[in-house]
Parts: structure tokens; sequence; C-alpha cells
């Protein structure tokens, strides 16, 4: 949700996105599935040669919808054009790469992704929350700031003996719900940002939510993709998206989401439960093939020899129909 254009040799976009887990000794329980919706999605990107030469190099990395167990299964996805390959990140996220260095000077190109796609509804039981956690997520990286001592202090002081890890996070989402002020930012910003007097957005939402879990010792993750809204709801969240997973015992990875539960009136919507309206992109806070970037990264070199601009990109979600489970 957020453009940053880095120029020389790098030019990505930034927006408002996984490692599986080690293997886990402690047994987890399977949500409850109580919905599927399906969607038809396209993601179109248009590339236009601005300056006076091709470039030497010239790449565009695409993060793909994937299946993700239990949230979503990708039916089909059709890749457009065809002079791509896939590649994928540390945290298992793929992408489509293509090459445009053949770009004339005063040309455009145009890239097109359309999946067919089936979201869950899940619940999760939170009966038993007590147990072993694994020993990853847990660290302090850019944007999480975990170990700032403003966020430790503020963890010890929201928490008390022997309190499970899920009260122990509904503790922290509650905070954020109570005390965050939602603003979209056109930086990117992270955690310790929340602690002063801007607002904040699903991006900063995510990150103090991760922060203040990791500094306690439980492990928490990025999930970053896309929000489907109807015209009613245009003003709740931007179509780009992040939330966040939260290691709880007896469940497993689960998901939350702050922003959307920054509301009384929807906060028990958003914790421990997935709603279908939830399409994962890519997991994890700064995947390395994107570069700071979300959803796409563009490079191309030698940065001076041409200007190459991303003239638009945009997402279209179409709903097809959702299937109750009884």
């Amino acid at each position: 949700m957020k453009p940053l254009y880095l120029f020389l040799l790098l030019v990505s976009l930034t927006a408002c996105q996984v490692v599986q887990g080690a293997a886990n000794k402690t047994a987890v329980s399977t949500p409850t599935i109580t919905n599927t919706v399906f969607y038809d999605i396209t993601q179109s990107i248009t590339l236009v040669n601005e300056g006076p030469m091709q470039p030497e190099k010239h790449n565009i990395w695409v993060a793909l919808i994937s299946n993700q167990t239990p949230y979503q299964e990708v039916i089909s996805r059709e890749i457009r054009p065809a002079n791509y390959v896939i590649v994928s990140d540390e945290y298992g996220n793929q992408y489509a790469e293509f090459d445009f260095k053949d770009l004339e000077p005063g040309r455009s190109a145009q890239i097109n992704v359309s999946y067919e796609v089936a979201i869950n509804e899940l619940t999760f039981d939170l009966a038993d929350c007590k147990g072993d956690l694994p020993d990853e997520f847990n660290q302090p990286e850019l944007h999480i700031e975990s170990n700032n001592p403003q966020i430790a202090s503020l963890a010890e002081k929201l928490s008390y003996p022997d309190q499970a890890v899920c009260e122990q996070v509904r503790t922290f989402y509650d905070y954020i719900g109570n005390n965050l002020v939602y603003s979209y930012n056109g930086e990117d910003w992270g955690a310790q940002a929340t602690l002063g007097k801007m607002g904040a957005d699903c991006t900063e939402y995510s990150s103090l939510l991760i922060a203040l879990s990791r500094a306690s010792g439980i492990p928490a993750r990025y999930v970053e993709g896309l929000l489907y809204l109807d015209e009613s709801d245009s003003n709740e969240a931007r179509q780009e998206h992040a939330w966040v997973e939260v290691f709880f015992p007896g469940n497993g990875w689960t998901p939350i989401d702050p922003t959307l539960g920054r509301s009384t009136l929807t906060r028990e919507k958003h914790f421990a439960r997935y709603t279908p309206n939830h399409i994962v992109v890519t997991n994890g806070r700064n995947p390395s093939t994107l570069r700071g970037a979300s959803y796409w990264s563009h490079l191309y070199w030698p940065g001076d020899s041409t200007i190459i601009r991303i003239q638009d990109a945009e997402w279209t979600i179409t709903p097809q129909s959702a299937t109750q489970i009884p």
C-alpha cells in the first residue's frame, strides 16, 4: 500500500504480506471451516520505457498467490506474457520473474496474472492454549523492533505471571485497538513508530502486535495480501492489506487482524478467526526477493541509461459465490 521508488538500480513498490514452522512437538487442532468463498482475481502491471535507450538488464518480480493451508486454494492461474520463470524466497513465497530488457524507448509492456481461488472462513478453538512454543519468528527485524526498550517495557506492563499465551496476545490486541489511531501512511514505518503521535495503518498495527508478541517470547509473523471490500466498506481498509499470525499452543499458527479489530464492534470477529475476504499473497515482513517492497519489485541497469516507470498497477477482485458449511 505504500509506494517507494529507489532510482539508480532499483524501482520498487512498497505496500500497507512463510517459512513453514519447524517441527513442533505440541499437538495442534484443526480449525473449523464454516464457509468457502470463490473469487476471480486479476493483477495488471503496466511498464513504460520513458528514456532514450534500452537497458542492458530489466527484470520484474511479481509475487504470486499460492496455496496456503488452511486458508486458501488456488484453483487456476494464468500468467501473461510467457517470458517468465518461477522463483522462491526464504519464506517460501513464489514469484514470476520476467525479463523485459528488449523494451524499446517509448514502448510499454503489460503483465497480467489471473486466478481463481477458494478462500475458507475459519474459527479456532482457544480452549487449550498452554504448551511449548517453537524457536522461530521470535527475533527483532527491520520494522519489528521487539528489542526496543519502549516496546519491551510495554509488553511487560501488559502481561502478568502465568498468563496463557492466547490471553497475553489478546491483551496486546485490545491495547492496540484501543490506543492506535488509524491513518494511512505514505511511508513504510514499523512498530516503534506507533509509540509516537503519528497515525498507523495495517502495516503498523500488524508490526506492533508482532513486536509485542516477540518481546514476550511468543512467535509471530507478518502476512501481506488482499482484502476484498464491498463499496459500503470502502473506508474500512485498502485493497492491499496486512495482518498477523501468532503461534498459539493447541492451534499452531493462528490469524489475527488488529487493523480490522480496532473497533469494539468487530474485535471478536478478527481474533483467532479468518474471514474469507482475506487473500494471502506473501508471508514475512521483509522478503529478500522484493528488496524492501511489497507485491512486486522492479530492477533495471545501468540505472542512468534510461527511465523505466511502472505506469499502472492494480488488482481486480470479483466474488463468484459462497459455500456454507453445515
